[in-house]
């Protein structure tokens, strides 16, 4: 069954054929935008009921469970290590090795690409997708910027495409340290039953461990570049840096060109149903503080607590090498809820058992692009969570309090933070 697809101009440079990215300048690009087989009407129209098809863009460790993701058929596979690439497509007749992530979105038959990259190129890969015509099932961190995710929201919506962030805890499974679902807290929450406002603590003691293992490596020597890894194109639109194996793969987390330590590995997983619970998914924080050793500039450190206060007075705690053993996991004037879904409150069981339910969410990604219905964990409310990691990252960077524009997102009279919010990019990759 045949797409169709039109030509547009988008400034989106990340979104150009290998084939115009190697013979034109790059001031200037075009991109297809295709419209999936599924979505199609009239002659030769798609049934709803065929499977859907898709591509995954980054085959490492992430990127292998990627592989079975969803109700969808595998045709492409792509990572910038050859090996990697094709030891993803082996055995799989139908499914060809890229590695040069343009050449899968040119192909009309691929309807959604999985984004399992190194943070660093979630933003460009996905605004490129949805200026390809492709749904988009994107890894944690959402962006490594909030300018990036800003972008992305953008090209998402301008395209009419899908969207999803691959965490699942706000909607499904057990969230942590609470011991039950996020819904069920949400319950607790939108009863007014603790009370308002609310303060949320993330810690070892309220279950959640920051993961003080991705911290980079100061001082060290370039290695010779392996045969297998296009390193150029590995590093992309971050700064140039002399190859050195810690600095990719497996261990990339640990530098700030790519990602922020534990806190961006782990930020959104537990950070996006906090927000769901306290339904601050349309807005963010106005105050930030970290308190932390001075941050080297290349290599993520570790830090004692960071603090996000919203304009109603919530706010979130996040503790890491700085614990409080008697936190709760979330409280209010009239009670609290600790570890393992205990509380102050009398008779907490049975009134929570008599509360409502809260709204249902789209959760199955594959009937949300059949349907072209938002998914629960989107763009939108994706952003808001990835920028409480952002925000969280910049405070660390800078080392003082900052104030921030919920709605211009931008920093209040602070030049040196906004600069963290858009940041350039190696030519000659754009957004």
């Amino acid at each position: 069954m045949q797409g169709t697809h039109h030509m547009r101009r988008t400034r989106i440079e990340t979104g150009i054929s290998r084939r115009k990215f190697l013979g034109q300048s790059l001031t200037t690009a075009t991109a297809f935008s295709i419209v999936p087989r599924h979505v199609l009407g009239g002659k030769g129209h798609t049934p709803p009921s065929e499977i859907l098809t898709k591509a995954v863009i980054g085959v490492g460790s992430m990127g292998t469970g990627h592989l079975k993701l969803g109700d969808t058929k595998l045709l492409a596979v792509c990572d910038v290590d050859e090996k990697r690439a094709e030891r993803a497509a082996q055995g799989k007749p139908d499914v060809k090795s890229y590695r040069d992530y343009r050449e899968i979105l040119e192909r009309p038959d691929i309807d959604i690409v999985h984004i399992p990259t190194p943070p660093h190129w979630h933003g460009p890969i996905s605004i490129a997708a949805a200026e390809a015509g492709k749904d988009i099932w994107c890894e944690k961190p959402m962006t490594r910027t909030i300018g990036e995710g800003q972008k992305v929201v953008e090209a998402v919506q301008r395209n009419g495409r899908i969207f999803r962030l691959n965490t699942w805890f706000r909607f499904s499974g057990r969230f942590y340290g609470s011991g039950v679902q996020a819904r069920t807290v949400k319950k607790v929450v939108d009863s007014g039953m603790l009370g308002w406002p609310l303060k949320a603590t993330l810690s070892g003691v309220t279950g959640f461990t920051w993961k003080f293992n991705w911290i980079g490596q100061t001082g060290i020597k370039p290695e010779p570049i392996p045969k297998e890894l296009d390193y150029n194109m590995w590093l992309g639109p971050a700064p140039y840096r002399p190859y050195f194996k810690h600095r990719t793969h497996s261990t990339f987390r640990g530098y700030w060109d790519y990602d922020g330590g534990g806190l961006g590995d782990m930020g959104q997983h537990y950070l996006d149903p906090i927000q769901y619970i306290m339904g601050k998914d349309d807005t963010s924080p106005v105050f930030v503080e970290a308190d932390a050793p001075q941050q080297h500039p290349d290599a993520v450190g570790t830090w004692g607590r960071i603090v996000l206060k919203y304009a109603d007075g919530c706010e979130i705690q996040l503790h890491g090498t700085d614990q409080d053993p008697d936190a709760a996991l979330l409280e209010g004037p009239q009670g609290k809820i600790f570890r393992g879904f205990k509380s102050d409150i009398p008779n907490f069981q049975k009134k929570v058992d008599s509360l409502p339910e809260v709204e249902p969410q789209v959760t199955d990604f594959v009937n949300a692009v059949r349907t072209r219905q938002k998914f629960a964990l989107n763009e939108e409310n994706g952003h808001r969570s990835c920028t409480l990691i952002n925000l969280g990252k910049i405070a660390l960077r800078t080392g003082r309090p900052l104030h921030f524009d919920p709605i211009k997102q931008r920093f209040i009279s602070d030049d040196q933070a906004n600069r963290l919010i858009n940041q350039p990019m190696r030519a000659p990759w754009q957004i």
